[in-house]
């Protein structure tokens, strides 16, 4: 009865938005489609989030200068052309980058798409106390020079091997100067107007958006092909689960498209066989990983809790960090949780291949034995037989949160079993995914705030160069009060080798140099245990048999080219 409460419950919305969907004769010529993310989107700005469901739905919207395509290649997209070497879009010194805009471009309010917005996009995520969530993006860039109305160069304070960071990708698209020029610095979260309803340059424009439950959006009629899009209004709808957002699509064909399901491959195939709809997987960067918190979330330090005020207690220690890994199965994890759509990972940088290290292989295999002569070492016995170890009259317990969702539940049960094994008792908590990926400065169960000592998510990074997302562990990206919670570095590792290496990257050119250096990093993470990977995770996603043009990709946005997708009227 509750799985039908809420069937109804989104039908209806559905059902109430589709009246009044009108189509042209060729855009909007498909009415409309309907998408269940089932973590419901709280921003359409992405530089306030780094939740994929956040910075996906803002996709539809907002774009950048260049992405990637389904096969990770790069592509210009709001620029005439990619900048090279070859080309003169590159200087010789490695310095500079020079983008020029499409011809014509026009936001969907009619006004021209001009240097000025690309170089106003900067000076907003750049500005002091802005707490940008993509910030790491604009690592090094010194200034942004606006030479025409069409044509800007991105100036670097050293070489630049690799400049195609700033504008690149879902993360990091153009803001439209005049929208957002009161949204600077602090003001950024307040300017709920802009944020939940930014003015783009995308296939659609924002009609209604509810934090937390639905965006509406409607074609855009300025878009730059008169054709596109086919579909004349799109609803995202959020909440439920992940099991009810695959049994709306292959099951019921309430709805279109279902983001992210991360659900059981026996379950999954067994809705795709009722032959509605089919699962749709392609493979990335995503890495399910632990992330282990550096720093004390006690409540009783009151503002200082999980700050770098307060190392942790237990998790300071390389060794109990270390104990924690050797526990895991990863086999049975994937197993379980992904079947086909996933594959054990040491690394957090599982992909492409020449990025990939291969010196931590070890964790393929779980290691108990191991694990527990670790915590030995460490001090950490069971001094009164209850099966929980302690030290020095401190029980060896944490809390492990995550996400509200069925495998990493699973996940979370199986986790506390094999720890549990090694005399480590584990707390369970799970936060609704619309909530822990939020961006809200106040909200006390935000994975930025990090109020546990481990949580289970997934990341991944846009495009096939790493520097970027890299660069998000150097120790000056945790988040912060002063931040207002923003930054990449959620787990509050600090390594100053890291931080070199990562200065080394940013000046080597070369995919062999580069890639030396980043599995480097990698291996620093991984081994340092500041990260603990579980899973290298196809994006599984699943569209009825009508819809048709989607091309699922892992190196960007899912949504990356929404524009294309239309009806195919008969499919049997």
């Amino acid at each position: 009865m509750k799985r039908q409460g809420f069937s109804q419950a989104i039908c209806s919305t559905v059902l109430m938005l589709w009246a009044g969907a009108a189509a042209a004769e060729d855009r909007g010529r498909d009415g409309q489609v309907n998408l269940l993310y089932w973590q419901a989107p709280s921003t359409l700005n992405p530089y306030l989030s780094g939740g994929s469901k956040d910075i996906e739905a803002a996709s539809l919207v907002l774009e950048p200068l260049a992405r990637y395509d389904s096969t990770g290649t790069m592509v210009p997209w709001l620029a005439e052309r990619l900048p090279t070497l070859e080309n003169g879009g590159i200087s010789g010194d490695l310095r500079r980058i020079t983008w020029t805009l499409r011809e014509g471009l026009a936001w969907s309010d009619g006004s021209p798409v001009t240097a000025a917005d690309v170089r106003f996009t900067w000076d907003y995520c750049t500005a002091e106390g802005a707490g940008c969530a993509q910030g790491d993006a604009f690592d090094g860039v010194s200034d942004v020079v606006m030479i025409d109305d069409r044509t800007v160069e991105v100036v670097f304070d050293a070489p630049r091997p690799f400049p195609y960071r700033p504008f690149v990708g879902a993360t990091s698209p153009i803001l439209q100067a005049a929208q957002f020029a009161d949204c600077l610095g602090p003001a950024a979260p307040s300017c709920t107007e802009a944020n939940f309803a930014p003015i783009g340059t995308g296939p659609f424009r924002v009609t209604d958006f509810r934090t937390n439950d639905v965006a509406v959006f409607e074609a855009n009629p300025r878009y730059r092909d008169p054709d596109k899009p086919a579909f004349s209004r799109l609803v995202l709808k959020g909440g439920g689960s992940a099991t009810d957002a695959a049994r709306t699509v292959l099951e019921t064909g309430e709805f279109d498209y279902a983001w992210n399901l991360q659900l059981s491959p026996d379950l999954l195939a067994s809705m795709e066989a009722v032959g509605r709809g089919k699962a749709i997987v392609a493979f990335g960067t995503i890495v399910e990983r632990l992330v282990i918190n550096f720093t004390d979330p006690d409540p009783g330090l009151g503002p200082e809790r999980s700050t770098a005020a307060y190392p942790h207690p237990i998790l300071s220690d390389p060794r109990v960090r270390r104990a924690l890994s050797l526990a895991i199965d990863r086999a049975t994890l994937v197993e379980v949780g992904y079947g086909p759509a996933g594959r054990v990972t040491c690394n957090l940088l599982p992909a492409p291949a020449a990025y990939a290290s291969t010196n931590n292989e070890a964790c393929r295999e779980q290691a108990l034995d191991a694990a527990s002569d670790l915590l030995e070492e460490a001090g950490w016995r069971d001094s009164d037989g209850d099966g929980v170890r302690d030290k020095d009259g401190r029980a060896l317990s944490l809390l492990l949160q995550t996400s509200t969702n069925a495998v990493r539940q699973d996940f979370q049960a199986m986790l506390k079993h094999w720890w549990g094994q090694i005399g480590i008792d584990t707390r369970l908590r799970n936060v609704d995914g619309s909530v822990f990926f939020g961006g809200d400065a106040a909200s006390p169960d935000t994975f930025q705030k990090f109020y546990a000592d481990l949580q289970m998510f997934a990341g991944s990074f846009t495009g096939t160069d790493p520097e970027s997302y890299l660069a998000g562990w150097r120790c000056d990206n945790a988040p912060t009060r002063e931040s207002q919670w923003q930054g990449a570095n959620i787990g509050r590792w600090c390594n100053p080798e890291y931080d070199a290496l990562g200065d080394a990257l940013a000046r080597t050119g070369g995919l062999d140099d580069r890639a030396a250096i980043a599995r480097d990093m990698n291996d620093l993470i991984v081994q340092d245990g500041a990260v603990i990977p579980l899973v290298d995770r196809g994006r599984v996603s699943a569209h009825v048999k009508s819809l048709a043009g989607i091309d699922m990709n892992a190196w960007d946005s899912e949504l990356w080219n929404v524009a294309d997708w239309y009806r195919v009227r008969d499919t049997e």
